[in-house]
């Protein structure tokens, strides 16, 4: 959980330094959406190939590797001294990305008994909404009082931390099955992975492609300060948190219900923002609404994959991680043109669209009455 909890405070803190990191060297809004863009693309290309390449060394020592590369990688965009360095950091980030979470994502079944798997998994995924609630408010309020060069460090920092603590504290963990790129290609053969795919593809799409520009959408239509933005992310992940527990109890029995709810309130609340969120309680509430929805978001798709294919286990997780991480890049690109062609606003009207898609494809697969091995 320590270790997700790095990794996505690191890849998503951009977003609470977007315009401060972006005027440091005068770039815009959409080219600095690039550091959500990079780690992304690059965790959805690593997470086969590095898991691939690795499959037979313990996956113990391949955590701990990862994240020493974490850590270097924060430091690194500490000392840059140009945009571009940004950028390399970035692609590491995105290495760690795709390796780490592919591991790891899947780890709760060797870790605990049985009957407490799925409790398990929600405490490794309370990381993601973690990283909103305490990483990015704690990282953006370092970065207005010390600078954003501060933020990396204090993250190189927490990286190295984490990475004494894996090793002293996780056990052996030697491969039990080798993930092969052969067992991915079958694993596309199945119905219920490729909407597995076009479910994560949407809603992360939807997600991303808004929330990368949240900063900017707070400070041009809402009207709050740097302060402000702070303290609204932070209610953002709290629900966030909630969200995650919410799911993991309901997401191993009822996959698509929950899926679908956290597809239609995170639709209500990017398509009303434009509207409330000119009012200051109006954009706070449809945050909070907003991050209950997301918290569901990595345990439903993880789940569904997981559902999909339960004889791999980690070659579920590479699809997931690749999946998912692909589209954030995605997402955030596409933000990105839609935030300078047009306006804050116009971007969160795309994710709500989107997201309604998301339900729509998830209704299709409860409507084709399309069950998953061994049952619902």
């Amino acid at each position: 959980m320590m270790g997700i909890f790095s990794i996505v405070t690191t890849e998503i803190l951009p977003i609470g330094l977007l315009t401060s990191i972006g005027s440091s060297f005068t770039v815009s809004d959409g080219m600095a959406g690039l550091m959500m863009t990079m780690p992304g693309f690059l965790a959805a290309l690593s997470a086969p190939l590095v898991t691939a390449a690795t499959a037979r060394i313990d996956r113990r020592l391949m955590l701990c590797a990862f994240v020493l590369l974490l850590a270097l990688a924060n430091f690194l965009a500490a000392a840059a001294p140009g945009y571009w360095l940004v950028l390399v950091s970035r692609v590491l980030v995105g290495i760690t990305i795709g390796g780490f979470w592919s591991i790891g994502a899947g780890l709760a079944g060797r870790l605990v008994p049985a009957d407490a798997v799925g409790r398990a998994t929600a405490v490794i995924f309370s990381a993601v909404p973690l990283g909103s609630v305490l990483g990015v408010p704690l990282g953006t309020l370092i970065g207005d009082i010390a600078g954003w060069r501060t933020a990396f460090v204090a993250l190189g920092v927490l990286s190295a931390a984490v990475f004494v603590a894996l090793l002293l504290v996780l056990p052996p963990l030697p491969p039990e099955q080798a993930t092969r790129l052969a067992v991915l290609g079958g694993m596309l053969r199945s119905v219920n992975t490729r909407f597995a795919l076009a479910t994560t593809f949407l809603i992360v799409l939807a997600h991303f492609g808004a929330y990368t520009y949240i900063n900017p959408f707070l400070e041009q239509v809402t009207h709050v300060g740097p302060g402000l933005t702070t303290v609204f992310l932070f209610l953002y992940g709290a629900a966030g948190i909630a969200g995650n527990f919410i799911a993991g109890s309901r997401a191993a029995r009822h996959p698509r219900a929950t899926f679908a709810v956290a597809a239609a309130l995170i639709a209500t609340s990017a398509s009303l923002l434009p509207v409330l969120g000119q009012w200051r309680a109006g954009a706070v509430a449809l945050l909070v609404v907003w991050g209950m929805a997301y918290g569901a978001v990595p345990v439903c798709s993880q789940t569904w994959f997981a559902k999909s294919a339960p004889h791999a286990l980690e070659a579920s997780s590479v699809l997931f991680t690749a999946s998912f991480q692909a589209t954030l890049s995605l997402g955030a690109l596409v933000g990105g043109v839609v935030v300078d062609q047009f306006s804050p606003s116009a971007v969160m009207t795309f994710g709500g669209v989107t997201a309604v898609l998301t339900a729509l494809v998830v209704w299709l697969h409860h409507a084709r009455r399309i069950d998953w091995p061994g049952g619902d």
